[in-house]
């Protein structure tokens, strides 16, 4: 029974949308039609040629992807062991490995004829990502934050 439980996990949804016996989407059934039309244009992305050519186009020239390795030499002789690599997302566009999933969002919502983003964030780097790539696409954009968020990430704040 629990690795009936595990594999369902692990192999996605069923017909159904669901993750095991209770799992499924719990959302407001007044945006299930947004829902709806969000997974199935997700479906058409996913397989169209021209949706994978820009983004790879854009995390090519707008990322900076793939995000170089960088071999720690001293922490690898320190540990004697592994060779250690360390995956250098912080030279990412924004500073973070956060616009990769954002400009895949933001790239679905203008194909869906969307012109206004919403976001939410905490300590400020999907924000970041999300009002950047809505410039980079002239789309309105509205991020919200947690007052005490804001406080403390101010700098994340003034990029947005």
């Amino acid at each position: 029974m629990a690795n009936d439980l595990f594999n369902s996990f692990m192999t996605g949804p069923d017909e159904k949308g669901r993750f095991g016996q209770f799992g499924g989407r719990f959302v407001s059934e007044t945006l299930m039609p947004l829902i709806l039309e969000l997974e199935e244009q997700y479906e058409k992305a996913k397989t169209d040629d021209s949706f994978w050519s820009e983004m790879h186009d854009l995390w090519t020239h707008y990322v900076g992807r793939p995000s170089p390795l960088y071999f720690a030499e001293r922490l690898t002789d320190h540990l004697g062991g592994a060779k250690i690599y360390l995956k250098r997302d912080e030279l990412n566009h924004t500073g973070a490995h956060k616009i990769n999933n954002v400009l895949g969002q933001i790239i679905l919502a203008r194909r869906m004829g969307k012109t206004r983003i919403i976001a939410e964030t905490g300590a400020g780097q999907h924000g970041v990502a999300t009002a950047t790539v809505c410039a980079k696409f002239g789309l309105k954009c509205v991020v919200y934050m947690g007052a005490h968020d804001v406080e403390r990430q101010a700098p994340n704040v003034f990029r947005m």
